[in-house]
């Protein structure tokens, strides 16, 4: 089957939303998502969006651009910072006339509350800059993204799983879909199609990811020939839930929780004297797991203690309502009594998809674009976060680069014409598919997919050295020839998951290689990215960002520089 639409957008979540909202009206768009667009998992965020409004104290767009290229650890491109920053204070007022219930002060103005790594006077002091609904800031902007797209019958394919990209010689000519509810496959072409598909948290055993983000997009672009960036830079987020890795939000400390080890100490104030806390998260997941490595975890175990009962139980039940929540359901802690225990969880992947600051596609080092292919949000690496992302530049980025894309869409279209109908894509796709249903092997996908995250746990977190990393990529590839011989046990079309998940972890299998591959080649240690062998950062070496290219025998790592305008690297202290 073959259905035609101007923009194709892959992925519901809000950079995925925000590009159909700047289309609606100039264009026939169609969202396309593999759950329903509502569970993307950009609705779990809690904390907030950055922004320099200065409603409860000074603050300047140039304060956050420092702390912004500071966070990065110096890899981010300072001329995209620059524009995400700038654009902040127009992201919010824009969502507010939109209908987002953002928290409010006393006076009525958008409430803004602390978070890690955001400071005024270029470091000095932290600032309240994240603008919020409560704990549930990612949530309500969903929901209202979604609204504008209904009110305008934005069209939507709910539950497909996009199989493969499809190409009209060089230029992105749509993409091939299995339809979850009816088993059909189907070619949706387009001029334009953006991918926003999420991260790839759940390569990792411990992850505050949803069971959707499995880098699907990332994956497909690579296996289309085309190259990843800084796919070293795994973000754990210093706060998940013990044991599970659910995320407790950086808003907890931002209110004013504190880390405890199990002397009671607050010992942050040993790794970050200035801004204690409210580190960069980086900083604070490697001194929670020093703390554990150093047998000052509690009672013995993997985890320290986030505090809130300082706080009281009003204020924990106004602006921290779901993280009380989590903590009562999961662990059946009571936050306002008990403090909760925690430990760090893979949470972001600061790498991806290489595009412009208008979301086109990038294929080397020389910036060369693909013809009708863009990327947005977790998926894509424009690059804004480098090797560290600061919490709430998430949002931000999600809804400045997503606005854009469907900008840069818009203004294509009048130039393209629908690119050629690829029959071989979906005789590809149907063959693949009917290869997985017929085999016979005895390898299970959910066995491949358990020791794979092991792996990444031990030899690609947030410790990392040549041997390990080594030893990593000889499992991986292992693991690999393994994932040759998975069958599918369920045999029907309709709703088979079982099939879509055997996919998904070939996706995840060569992200992966690519992630450890790329950890071993960078040979120093940049914010997230710890080698343990390489404890200093060599901007003389390493300044600059990987690329990953796919290649017979596994990925090759070339580089290309680093863009900096205002800020010369200097040592990164909090």
């Amino acid at each position: 089957m073959n259905i035609k639409h101007d923009i194709l957008i892959i992925g519901a979540g809000l950079a995925g939303l925000r590009a159909a909202v700047e289309c609606l009206g100039q264009a026939d768009v169609a969202v396309v998502s593999k759950v329903f667009p509502t569970r993307s998992h950009s609705g779990a965020a809690q904390g907030g969006i950055t922004a320099a409004l200065g409603n409860e104290e000074e603050d300047r767009w140039e304060w956050h651009l420092f702390d912004t290229v500071k966070g990065s650890d110096y890899l981010g491109d300072q001329d995209a910072i620059e524009i995400m920053v700038r654009d902040a204070p127009r992201v919010i007022y824009e969502l507010e006339h939109m209908g987002v219930p953002f928290s409010r002060t006393p006076e009525g103005k958008i409430a803004q509350r602390n978070f890690g790594g955001h400071t005024r006077d270029y470091g000095k002091r932290p600032v309240k800059r994240a603008c919020h609904a409560a704990d549930r800031t990612g949530r309500v902007v969903l929901d209202t993204l979604y609204d504008q797209c209904l009110r305008h019958q934005v069209k939507f394919y709910s539950e497909h799983y996009v199989l493969s990209l499809a190409f009209d010689r060089k230029r992105c000519a749509g993409v091939v879909a299995y339809d979850l509810p009816t088993g059909e496959i189907r070619f949706l072409q387009a001029k334009s199609v953006l991918l926003a598909t999420g991260g790839c948290g759940r390569i990792y055993k411990t992850t505050s990811n949803g069971f959707a983000s499995t880098g699907d997009g990332m994956s497909l672009v690579y296996q289309a020939g085309f190259p990843l960036e800084d796919m070293e830079f795994i973000q754990f987020h210093p706060t998940g839930l013990y044991p599970l890795g659910i995320l407790v939000s950086e808003a907890a400390r931002g209110e004013g929780g504190l880390l405890r080890n199990r002397l009671g100490e607050r010992f942050m104030e040993r790794y970050a004297p200035t801004v204690k806390d409210l580190a960069a998260r980086d900083v604070v997941s490697r001194a929670i797991l020093t703390e554990i490595r150093e047998k000052r975890g509690i009672a013995g175990k993997d985890y320290v203690h986030l505090d809130l009962t300082h706080l009281g139980e009003e204020k924990i039940e106004e602006r921290l309502w779901e993280i009380a929540s989590f903590a009562r359901i999961y662990l059946g802690i009571d936050p306002v009594y008990e403090p909760i225990p925690v430990q760090p969880t893979c949470h972001y992947i600061m790498g991806g998809i290489p595009t412009d600051v208008d979301g086109r596609v990038l294929v080397d080092e020389k910036g060369s674009l693909v013809q009708g292919l863009y990327a947005a949000g977790e998926c894509a690496c424009v690059s804004v976060h480098g090797a560290n992302r600061l919490g709430c530049n998430s949002l931000l980025d999600l809804l400045v680069f997503g606005r854009r894309s469907g900008l840069a869409m818009k203004r294509d279209l009048s130039r393209e014409e629908y690119p050629v109908f690829s029959e071989g894509s979906l005789r590809n796709a149907d063959s693949r598919i009917s290869e997985l249903l017929s085999r016979q092997d005895r390898e299970k996908s959910g066995s491949i997919r358990k020791e794979m995250q092991a792996v990444m746990m031990r030899y690609g977190s947030a410790f990392r050295k040549d041997e390990g990393l080594k030893k990593g990529i000889e499992e991986i590839r292992s693991l690999k020839e393994r994932y040759g011989e998975v069958r599918v046990s369920d045999h029907g079309k309709a709703f088979n998951y079982e099939l879509v998940e055997a996919i998904e972890l070939g996706h995840q299998l060569e992200l992966s290689e690519v992630i450890l591959l790329s950890a071993l080649q960078r040979r120093e240690s940049r914010g997230a990215h710890w080698r343990e062998d390489f404890p200093q950062r060599a901007d003389r070496y390493y300044l600059k960002h990987s690329l990953a290219f796919p290649t017979p025998k596994g990925p090759e790592i070339r580089y290309k520089p680093v863009k900096i305008t205002k800020f010369q690297p200097e040592a990164r202290v909090y």
